[in-house]
């Protein structure tokens, strides 16, 4: 499957082939995007997404936005990273309980109230 391209602003509207590949591009985007959403992932794994291998295989092709010319668009780089786990099984199978998604979700909050905290292993 190839990858969709960064979308030209000069894109003629009268090309159905260009028109179809910026919305391919947006939309892929945008579920990359809702990916950084630890309660969305344990929405998708609930309702049976990480059982099909279609998507499992999906999951994988969007990795090409890691890559810079790609990645300069993603608005919320937690969603990189959620992509990156979500190729591990086991991350997959703990992201179906609630619990888990509340967990990592209140991790996420701390990160972006506090980024540049970092634990003393030596505090006592």
């Amino acid at each position: 499957m190839a990858e969709a391209t960064v979308p030209d602003n000069s894109t003629d509207a009268s090309d159905p082939q260009a028109e179809f590949m910026k919305e391919r591009f947006e939309v892929e985007l945008e579920f990359l995007q809702c990916l950084a959403n630890p309660r969305y992932i344990t929405m998708i794994g609930q309702q049976g997404y990480f059982d099909k291998p279609e998507f499992i295989n999906y999951l994988k092709y969007l990795k090409y936005w890691q890559q810079p010319e790609y990645a300069r668009f993603v608005v919320y780089p937690h969603a990189l990273a959620f992509l990156d786990l979500l190729q591990n099984k086991t991350f997959r199978e703990e992201m179906k309980k609630v619990d888990e998604a509340d967990r990592i979700h209140e991790l996420q909050y701390h990160h972006w109230r506090w980024p540049n905290f970092q634990l003393d292993d030596n505090a006592e």
